[in-house]
């Protein structure tokens, strides 16, 4: 089959090569640099099993710039282009998605497109109503940055948004490229596909919040927060996952995501879609008042991505604290070996780790690292237990 993957991301790059051992995949972005890198069999990100399958070669594997050599022939088209949250109009940017859609069906008006972007509840429906098409369906994701082809390999469960003929295929697709077997597969309506994954990275978020808030009154009481959390971990409806405070729930993924689905409940009553949103800010706000309290002159901050094996910060939790405590006047200084520039939002980015360390009073970082080790006396870490 002729597979045509818009977007070279994470999702879009970890779809193409899970796809290209058995079928004919061109993979069509934006950047040029990206493209090239995917040509000379190098990935532009940071993804070990996608590394190792590109260094090895044997992929049917193609990449462009170009619609027409990308979309011509496709038999099934696979949008994974960015969906930002759009703070003017209170929703996600759609307008990759739908810049896809359309030189899809200029080019390939047979082919089925799939929609593996972040997208609001609606979307599909939306779409197909104005094209007067049902060859658009909308299949989530559930992939974690650095793990992406793993996951792909190994999915928790395969959702379409799709009950006929096209929803059954693509399943079947990516059930076959998996490596486990009996992966549990669900064929639903498109809204009720679009809510799973939003409603599922909400939940995710409100489990973060809920952890950083108890963590938050152990500090304004001088208690010992792993104990706690660790006790309450320990009864089983609970579980000891996705419980290690942090900075706040970042990356790209959750922030955006539940303020889709608050946005999406605009004319339904709720009060918890808005405090998991809410959360988020006061987190941020009590930790940089901790960090304010202890008066230091430079305040270091080491590593600006959410987790070990990722170079993605874009909106990582990090930085919020960041802006808080620059908004008082203390300078910042950045260590981030991901960034090519010498400053980051008018902070300095120091290249040299020990020259970082020595110069900072204080060192904020969002998970503990060996390398942090000899000057542990002055790092400010909400991390308890080593995990992202």
């Amino acid at each position: 089959m002729k597979i045509t993957v818009a977007g070279l991301g994470y999702v879009g790059l970890s779809n193409a090569v899970l796809l290209a051992r058995r079928h004919q995949i061109t993979a069509i972005d934006i950047s040029q640099e990206r493209v090239e890198k995917v040509t000379a069999g190098k990935s532009p990100i940071i993804d070990p099993d996608i590394e190792a399958w590109l260094a090895q070669g044997g992929l049917s594997l193609t990449a462009t710039t170009d619609s027409k050599t990308a979309y011509e022939g496709a038999e099934l088209v696979i949008v994974a282009t960015p969906t930002n949250y759009d703070t003017r109009t209170n929703r996600f940017d759609t307008s990759s998605v739908e810049a896809v859609i359309e030189e899809a069906r200029h080019f390939a008006p047979d082919a089925t497109v799939v929609i593996r972007s972040t997208i609001p509840v609606g979307f599909v429906s939306r779409i197909r109503a104005e094209l007067g098409h049902e060859g658009v369906i909308f299949a989530p994701e559930f992939l974690r940055e650095g793990r992406a082809l793993h996951d792909n390999l190994h999915p928790s469960r395969i959702v379409v948004g799709d009950r006929g003929p096209r929803g059954e295929g693509f399943a079947r697709l990516l059930a076959e490229s998996a490596e486990d077997a009996d992966v549990p597969v669900i064929l639903t309506d498109p809204s009720e596909a679009e809510a799973i994954k939003l409603f599922a990275n909400t939940y995710l978020a409100m489990r973060v919040a809920y952890f950083n808030e108890l963590d938050s009154y152990a500090l304004s009481h001088g208690m010992d927060s792993r104990q706690i959390i660790e006790g309450v971990s320990l009864d089983p409806r609970i579980g000891q996952h996705y419980n290690n405070p942090s900075f706040g729930y970042g990356g790209y993924c959750l922030p955006k995501d539940t303020r889709q689905l608050l946005a999406n409940y605009e004319m339904v009553p709720q009060n918890l879609i808005q405090a998991i949103v809410d959360a988020n800010a006061t987190r941020k706000d009590f930790l940089a008042d901790q960090i304010i309290a202890r008066a230091p002159a430079v305040v270091g901050v080491h590593r600006l991505v959410m987790k070990a094996g990722s170079d993605n910060f874009r909106d990582s939790s990090i930085q919020g604290i960041m802006k808080r405590i620059k908004a008082k006047g203390i300078e910042v200084i950045v260590y981030e070996p991901a960034l090519d520039d010498t400053e980051f939002f008018r902070s300095e980015v120091v290249r040299d780790l020990d020259s970082f360390k020595q110069r900072a009073d204080l060192i904020v970082t969002n998970r503990l690292v060996p390398e942090l080790a000899d000057v542990r006396d002055k790092i400010f870490t909400r991390d308890l237990f080593g995990l992202d």
